[in-house]
């Protein structure tokens, strides 16, 4: 989409961004009072209105109390405005929003127009215009503004692509494939093989894929503009589809389950973004890729895996496999990058949900000021956060008779906060941040489309922005 700032011109309809505090535009207020529009957030009015001895169409979208209309609240309203049909050749007036707003008023649109149309013998019409003019006060100014994101909006995309791909689409060696292919200058990026795996000892990892007929691997996506010392990092799981392995999900909890690669993706889309705006960062993203299949050489309920670290893992449920690959991946990345910090981005546990929804993701840390850092960048760019606790007492509730550890806890509660704490038995002293995305990675339609949303892309790449800065 090709999206341009103008004071005025722009052909086809006109669309007017109103408040429901500020006013409704004299040459539309009768046509809109008629039809009930008062400009609340999210609220949309459709009108044909006289212009002289011409009839035209004229669309208002409400943002409701402009100082409530924040960037995050633009993006939104942006994202809304794709949904609506016959937008082509549009002109739209934001006139008397600040230029920071409108630019992200135009990123949400840019985002809301994303597609997967992929499979479709027939793809339907695009909802979203080719073109958009943004009537404004400062178009320099907003030209600036809105500089970086069409690099964000690509890797959201890339991340939302990666996730929605059909299983037999996106196995661990064709997401690996992927990545290869994206030729970005500066962008960095190796494939470790299954036998690289095998050589480095990241035994929780093969198990996890071992059942199934694609071998997993690991993808190491490098982006130094500052040198490249002590990278932040950040940690992807990528199960490319997950039955649950001996262990299988009920049929139903298996439709979507392309999804648990969201992490993976999201540090994908992360370091694309970072590099198409040539970022002044050092930053690795690292994916783990497996599939959990069932098969003759599944992973057993009861088998003792030997992690990267060293410490051994009694593995009692196949389907709690996401920390049994993201273990290797954590105490790799200390060993090999010495990070500044890790951060763990993975769709690991469901039971979140009942308490966070879609709304939040869960966020664990051993670091206070990363835990911090994290949760007003989470606020400042749309992708919230919610701190959760770690403790002694939940650690234990993972010591293992015949291990140093076992990879669930056996009583009926705590499954989400004893994940946490596993994975934090595998980074040391090095700050360290998790993030549970189970609820936002996946839209299943109650708003907005089916499929993957991309979270994580803005907030990664915004963290390694801010931590850069201080």
């Amino acid at each position: 989409m090709d999206v341009r700032f103008s004071t005025g011109g722009g052909d086809g309809i006109a669309v007017t961004l109103a408040f429901s505090d500020r006013g409704l535009p004299e040459t539309l207020k009768a046509a809109a009072e008629a039809r009930g529009f008062t400009g609340k957030a999210d609220e949309t009015v459709d009108l044909v209105v006289a212009d002289g001895a011409v009839a035209r169409r004229a669309l208002l979208i409400g943002g409701g109390p402009q100082a409530d209309f924040t960037p995050v609240a633009a993006t939104a309203a942006g994202r809304h405005l794709s949904a609506i049909a016959g937008l082509g050749g549009q002109a739209l007036d934001v006139r008397g929003v600040p230029d920071a707003v409108v630019a992200a008023f135009a990123f949400g649109v840019l985002d809301g127009a994303y597609r997967d149309d992929r499979y479709k013998t027939a793809p339907p019409t695009p909802l979203a215009p080719a073109a958009l003019t943004m009537i404004v006060d400062a178009p320099d100014a907003c030209t600036a503004d809105f500089a970086a994101m069409p690099a964000l909006a690509e890797g959201i995309a890339a991340a939302r692509d990666l996730a929605n791909a059909p299983p037999n689409r996106m196995t661990p060696p064709l997401f690996a494939d992927w990545c290869r292919a994206l030729a970005i200058p500066g962008l960095d990026v190796e494939v470790l093989d299954a036998e690289a795996l095998a050589a480095l000892g990241m035994g929780a990892l093969i198990g996890v894929g071992q059942g199934s007929a694609a071998p997993p691997c690991v993808v190491v996506l490098r982006w130094s503009a500052r040198g490249g010392e002590a990278p932040l990092a950040f940690i992807g799981k990528g199960v490319t589809f997950d039955s649950g392995g001996l262990l299988p999900k009920p049929a139903e909890e298996m439709w979507d389950m392309k999804y648990d690669r969201a992490g993976a993706a999201a540090v994908v889309g992360a370091m694309i973004a970072l590099a198409r705006r040539n970022a002044a960062v050092d930053a690795v993203g690292i994916i783990g890729l497996a599939e959990n299949m069932p098969s003759g050489a599944a992973q057993r309920p009861g088998d003792v895996v030997v992690s990267h670290s060293g410490q051994t893992i009694e593995v009692l449920h196949t389907d709690a496999e996401g920390r049994l690959l993201l273990c290797d991946l954590l105490s790799y990345a200390r060993a090999r990058f010495k990070p500044s910090a890790l951060i763990d981005i993975a769709t690991l546990t469901g039971g979140l949900t009942s308490v966070l929804t879609d709304q939040y993701a869960g966020l664990y840390a051993n670091d206070d000021a990363l835990a911090a850092s994290l949760t007003e960048t989470g606020e400042a760019c749309g992708e919230r956060l919610w701190r959760l606790p770690l403790g002694e007492a939940f650690d234990r509730m993972i010591d293992s008779p015949v291990a140093d550890m076992q990879n669930i806890c056996k009583v009926r509660w705590g499954g989400t906060v004893t994940a946490a704490q596993f994975l934090k038995r595998f980074v040391g002293d090095t700050p360290w941040a998790h993030l549970d995305i189970f609820g936002p990675a996946w839209n299943h339609g109650a708003k907005g489309r089916h499929g993957a949303t991309g979270y994580g892309v803005r907030l990664l790449a915004a963290i390694a922005e801010r931590q850069a800065a201080q």
